[in-house]
């Protein structure tokens, strides 16, 4: 039993260990750019990590229990769908940035009040130059850097849940073979291995909301001074883009996806 409950006990750690890998705290804090609630941040944190929990576990489930063998070729397509996954959050962040700066003149009846201050568009949060009664945007209200399927799925509060839940999903493509190869090496009996990847999973959620809580004060402490947060938000994208594209080039040429030689070794 004491055997038992130190195995878990590691594997909550290495979970908690595991949600500070760089590619994860990249592409959780683009999203975290947009929010200013803790409990929200939290929420993120949550559903990210349990994202990443059901991968990881239904991969490793398989590999345990099924001695699946995962071929190079597959293996570097989940590594390689992480750094596409942070492509796209960093063009969302980068055009989020870029689409608040521009501020076009605005046409108001002559006792319309122009002003600025900060507001948001459904979760979309920026500032520019508007008017109220008559309300005047210099673009439309749908027309914000959130994606297609933010603004299709916008009125349904479950999409706010399930975009985190799905990037933690495609994050766990890329680490599941490993931890589970590192279980079936240290632990023999095939069901202490599935309990270790589930405390292992409990953990990375707990480490995932402690990272979106902080990352989500710091921005609200800096959110004060609404071009220092803006300019975050920019370095946010500018970074999960030159990471993203170093895992494309990393797995794709460096490793060999796109050869006729691929190389690739689970970590």
């Amino acid at each position: 039993m004491i055997a038992l409950l130190s195995i878990l006990a590691v594997g909550f750690f290495l979970g908690m260990r595991h949600a500070t890998d760089p590619d994860h705290v990249i592409a959780v804090a683009t999203i975290v750019t947009r929010q200013r609630s803790l409990a929200r941040a939290a929420l993120i944190g949550a559903f990210w990590g349990l994202g990443h929990t059901i991968t990881i576990f239904v991969v490793g489930a398989g590999i345990i229990l099924f001695n699946l063998v995962i071929p190079a070729r597959l293996g570097l397509s989940m590594e390689l769908s992480v750094g596409i996954m942070l492509i796209i959050l960093g063009i969302i962040n980068v055009a989020s940035f870029l689409r608040s700066v521009p501020d076009p003149p605005l046409t108001t009846q002559p006792t319309t009040s122009v002003h600025t201050h900060t507001h948001s568009h459904g979760d979309f949060i920026h500032t520019h130059r508007h008017a109220h009664q008559p309300e005047v945007h210099p673009h439309p209200t749908d027309q914000t850097p959130v994606n297609f399927l933010d603004r299709t799925f916008a009125k349904s509060g479950a999409w706010q849940h399930v975009r985190p839940l799905m990037i933690g999903l495609v994050h766990g493509l890329a680490g599941s073979a490993a931890v589970a190869l590192l279980v079936l090496t240290t632990i023999r009996n095939p069901h202490w291995a599935i309990a270790y990847l589930l405390i292992f999973g409990v953990g990375t959620i707990a480490g995932m909301m402690v990272i979106t809580m902080s990352l989500a004060s710091t921005l609200k402490f800096v959110g004060r001074s609404q071009a220092v947060a803006r300019k975050l938000a920019m370095a946010s994208g500018i970074l999960s883009l030159a990471f993203g594209f170093f895992v494309v080039y990393e797995m794709g040429f460096v490793n060999g996806l796109f050869t006729s030689h691929p190389l690739w070794t689970p970590k």
